[in-house]
């Protein structure tokens, strides 16, 4: 099995590559520097200009939506180096490419489902990168490792839908760029369980949408947001309904699947980031008379996370190359196993990272805390690491295991 890039992915990860070294790594401490400033102008969710600047580049350097496979003509394997190299840079390098969640999951929803009146409308000015979205489908109210617990209802009321409910987690909600939601809530509660949901377009200006206020992660509040909205009787046409009535967890599977490899290969390239952290401190770092890279326990921790991202990155690229000859349906159980392997691998990593780190470790003054933060919550973001370990354990008891010859 072939898991090594072919050439074009391979003159793309070089280019990509040149492109983080000279542009986005040296334009982070810049970008830190804009988030505090905009912080204390009371714009927390507004985004830095020199993010501005990289996406012109990143145009011009033709890494510009990458993603999807229509207009970059890469294949799931193909893009997965590459969303592993963005991962060194997570705060910047994806939205850079136009490469971020949620927008790339949306936008891939948008040209699979959507019609061509919604793709003007949305599709479009989110390739363009001139806005921005988010998906709306957990609620606080709910246990929404189930999607078919979504309490929100949307009712129709003549030519048009009427919106109801509480989200939270609605990552993007908070930019003043996020323009719509693609908000999942229930039709036909008499339908049989798996049908119940649809999903619809609801402009961000739309009145009834009162965005809360945007959750924190670890205490550290994103640039763009994770918005708590309550949609009071929200009314919007019946032609924002995206794909048919009834199929919104259909969508929403199709939806995560290829995303899937985009957050795991992301998380491979934050942990690769901090082994280079870690070895540059083990080498530069004096106790005990001697540098932490001569220390006994160092050696493992290096060794150990050198083991742990090989291991991941080849089962991701083994479950992109699965993909792209079986589909997501198909690839189903090995893409829940990569959502469990991987950010439990990224959230060893870095935590060894920063333990050789000290008390550094846990400051702003090195990425690894905002990167801890990050990779535990991918243990809980689409889908908590428990109903994926039930998906595998499904898989394994239904088929005997793959013991014997």
């Amino acid at each position: 099995m072939d898991l090594l890039p072919d050439d074009r992915a391979h003159e793309l990860g070089e280019r990509l590559r040149g492109f983080l070294v000279d542009e986005v790594l040296p334009a982070e401490p810049r970008y830190a520097e804009q988030r505090r400033a905009l912080v204390a102008a009371g714009r927390p969710h507004e985004l830095p200009g020199v993010v501005e600047l990289l996406k012109e580049r990143a145009r011009e350097a033709g890494l510009w939506n990458l993603f999807l496979p229509d207009r970059s003509r890469l294949s799931v394997s193909q893009y997965a180096p590459l969303a592993e190299l963005t991962g060194w840079s997570p705060d910047i390098a994806p939205e850079a490419l136009n490469c971020s969640a949620p927008d790339t999951g949306n936008m891939e929803l948008l040209h699979s489902v959507g019609t061509p009146e919604q793709q003007q409308r949305w599709l479009e000015p989110l390739l363009a990168g001139e806005i921005r979205s988010g998906f709306a489908m957990t609620e606080p109210d709910a246990a929404s490792s189930d999607a078919r617990n979504i309490a929100t209802t949307i009712t129709r009321d003549g030519d048009e839908w009427v919106v109801a409910g509480h989200k939270w987690w609605t990552t993007g909600a908070a930019d003043p760029r996020c323009k719509v939601l693609i908000v999942m809530g229930r039709t036909d509660p008499q339908a049989p369980p798996h049908r119940q949901q649809s999903m619809v377009l609801v402009p961000m200006d739309a009145p009834g949408v009162r965005l809360v206020r945007s959750t924190t992660v670890f205490g550290y509040q994103d640039q763009h947001g994770h918005g708590e909205i309550v949609l009071d009787d929200v009314r919007v046409p019946l032609a924002n309904l995206l794909g048919g009535p009834g199929e919104g967890f259909a969508i929403a599977q199709a939806r995560l699947g290829p995303g899937r490899i985009h957050h795991c290969m992301r998380l491979v390239g934050m942990a690769e980031r901090a082994l280079s952290l870690m070895v540059e401190r083990a080498r530069s770092r004096v106790a005990f008379g001697r540098p932490l890279a001569d220390q006994g326990m160092v050696h493992r921790q290096v060794a150990e996370a050198r083991i742990a991202i090989d291991q991941a990155r080849l089962l991701v690229l083994e479950t992109a190359r699965l993909i792209d000859t079986v589909g997501a349906r198909g690839a189903a159980t090995r893409i829940a196993a990569i959502k469990v392997a991987v950010p439990r691998m990224a959230c060893q990593v870095i935590d060894d990272a920063i333990q050789v780190h000290g008390g550094a470790g846990v400051s702003d003054d090195v990425p690894l805390a905002a990167m801890y933060a990050a990779a535990r919550t991918l243990r809980i973001a689409d889908g908590p690491d428990e109903v994926h370990l039930r998906s595998v354990a499904r898989a394994e008891l239904a088929t005997g295991g793959r013991a014997g010859p």
